[in-house]
């Protein structure tokens, strides 16, 4: 099947069944129309959707951390895992210029361990205190046998949802309606895999290393599972100061599951532009070291990871200096990545590879 080749994953059959699933939720939008609430997205495929209750305008994004979760059983680190599932949420409000204020989790288990717990809400509490939002609520559901995991501690799942506030500064989300050809593309660099690709990670260290591959030694300091737990950087607070600074970016978009392509493209094809991304974050030196053991050609690595960029955003020459300014000062690594073009072409060039893709 396309796109599953090392990953186990199918990224295409995945796009299909979103699209049915936003298919079946899109027919329901009609039951608020006209009254609070409405539903009041303008894209298909954006990273988040929005509520409308008169002039109060409410953005909602719902996520998990997937496979990461693994690593966290393997290594017995399970208070970091709250900026993966923060950044997940946050991360796509803030693409649509929302300020995220309160998150819900729930928490599947097969059976309770309260050790457990309290690392991964040590983990959420401090992620919502770097993002600025409240925990308003959650629930730990006990699964038993239907969830399961690695080694013989609690095993779960762990979901949230989110919902931002869309700041007066703005009359609608940021959607990519506004991009125009010849803008600049801000890159912020991540500092690992986030929250995808883990699939793939798994089924490349199981193969080189065996059912042990989280202790083997990355270098003198950390482990393989310990380098592959690396907490996502949450970019929010940077664009919600860029926003509160007048700077209004025309796209912006979350490299998660996909990559830069496919979400990328998500910001382009509403005026059916396209890019030419020459200065690129390389990848992150473990990437670059997963690739060399798995084999990985290029088109997949950048299909199912970040490779070492987070969030790009599309912005006018005029801004600039303000907004690699603004990332310098809140500790967030940024450059000019490309541009712009009129052609439904995306073109993705480094030092080592060159991939193209028309849609």
């Amino acid at each position: 099947m396309a796109n599953q080749t090392n990953s186990g994953l199918d990224i295409d059959l995945g796009n299909l069944c979103s699209k049915d699933a936003f298919g079946w939720a899109k027919s329901t939008f009609q039951n608020r129309q006209g009254k609070a609430g409405e539903t009041a997205l303008k894209v298909d495929g954006a990273f988040s959707n929005m509520l409308s209750f008169g002039k109060q305008r409410i953005g909602i994004a719902s996520d998990g951390i997937g496979t990461k979760i693994e690593l966290a059983e393997r290594t017995g680190i399970y208070d970091t895992l709250g900026f993966d599932l923060v950044a997940m949420v946050a991360d796509d409000l803030a693409t649509a210029g929302f300020e995220p204020v309160s998150i819900s989790n729930i928490i599947d288990v097969d059976v309770l361990n309260r050790e457990t717990i309290n690392g991964l809400m040590k983990g959420l509490t401090e992620a919502c205190n770097f993002s600025g939002m409240s925990i308003s609520g959650g629930e730990i559901a006990e699964l038993g046998n239907r969830i399961c995991g690695y080694g013989d501690g609690m095993h779960f799942n762990w979901c949230s949802t989110a919902i931002g506030t869309l700041p007066d500064a703005l009359e609608s989300p940021i959607d990519g309606s506004q991009v125009k050809a010849d803008q600049t593309v801000i890159t912020l660099q991540s500092r690992g895999f986030r929250s995808n690709g883990f699939s793939m990670v798994r089924r490349i260290m199981q193969a080189q290393f065996g059912d042990n591959w989280h202790k083997e030694k990355y270098n003198t300091s950390s482990t393989w599972g310990e380098i592959l737990l690396s907490p996502s950087i949450i970019y929010t607070p940077f664009i919600n100061s860029l926003i509160e600074a007048g700077v209004i970016p025309s796209g912006i978009a979350h490299i998660t599951g996909g990559g830069i392509f496919d979400n990328f493209e998500r910001v382009l094809k509403t005026n059916k532009l396209g890019t030419v991304l020459n200065n690129l974050f390389e990848p992150l030196e473990v990437m670059q070291d997963l690739i060399k053991l798995g084999n990985v050609d290029a088109e997949k690595a950048y299909l199912y990871w970040n490779m070492g960029n987070g969030m790009l955003m599309v912005v006018n020459d005029s801004e600039v200096d303000l907004v690699l300014e603004t990332a310098k000062t809140l500790n967030y690594n940024a450059q000019v990545a490309g541009r712009t073009t009129s052609t439904p072409t995306m073109h993705i060039e480094t030092q080592k590879v060159k991939l193209e893709k028309t849609y």
